[in-house]
């Protein structure tokens, strides 16, 4: 997952321009503080058929956090955001990240494999009939376990299966060229489909914050 990216910042390409414009705005030196970003929106539009994916992985356990705190909410963004550049929660004090975190129809999932935090989701149901997946990774040293495409079938079902109502229209999410090489692919394996493209240029996070 990608972070929110949000506003959007100048350098905006609609899907409809072909990939070689894409490619093109990104291949453009970026000026000095500044990083190019295509930002990928893939969604689903209907229930996954059960076992459709295949993988391998550790027996893991999933539990929601009922009642997050910032600081915890805090471990989890950075731990897994820093090697993709996560930065937007990380410039929200703790009062503001809080009422982020428990406002109604956010939900927050946390993987463990032997005990140990490994990976979270976040889902965003603010919006009637619809599902973000805001945030989803895994800890550094849980990728490349198989632990990925397991832990996103869990949240697809999820985000299907509300712990209370009707389940949504669609389920929807962004990545983005900050985030792991196989992440877009990972996600149309899931059964998603890109739906809106993007090529951005950000202020470069790592100039104003420390990961």
């Amino acid at each position: 997952m990608a972070d929110d990216f949000a506003p959007r910042p100048v350098s905006i390409l609609p899907i409809g321009k072909s990939p070689s414009e894409i490619s093109e705005a990104l291949a453009a030196p970026a000026p000095p503080g500044k990083l190019r970003v295509t930002v990928t929106y893939v969604e689903m539009t209907q229930r996954p058929r059960p076992g459709a994916t295949q993988h391998r992985a550790e027996a893991g356990a999933v539990l929601r956090a009922e009642a997050p705190t910032a600081s915890f909410y805090r471990f989890l963004y950075n731990t897994v955001g820093k090697p993709w550049l996560w930065y937007e929660r990380r410039l929200l004090d703790d009062g503001a990240l809080y009422e982020a975190i428990t406002r109604p129809g956010v939900e927050i999932y946390v993987l463990y494999v032997r005990g140990v935090p490994s990976g979270y989701v976040e889902l965003d149901r603010y919006q009637p009939e619809e599902v973000e997946i805001a945030y989803f990774g895994l800890m550094p040293e849980f990728i490349g376990r198989g632990l990925g495409p397991y832990f996103l079938d869990w949240a697809v079902g999820r985000a299907w299966n509300p712990p209370q109502g009707d389940a949504p229209g669609r389920v929807w999410l962004h990545t983005c060229t900050l985030d792991h090489p196989k992440a877009l692919a990972t996600y149309q394996r899931a059964g998603f489909r890109v739906y809106d493209q993007h090529a951005i240029t950000i202020n470069d996070p790592r100039l104003t914050i420390d990961f």
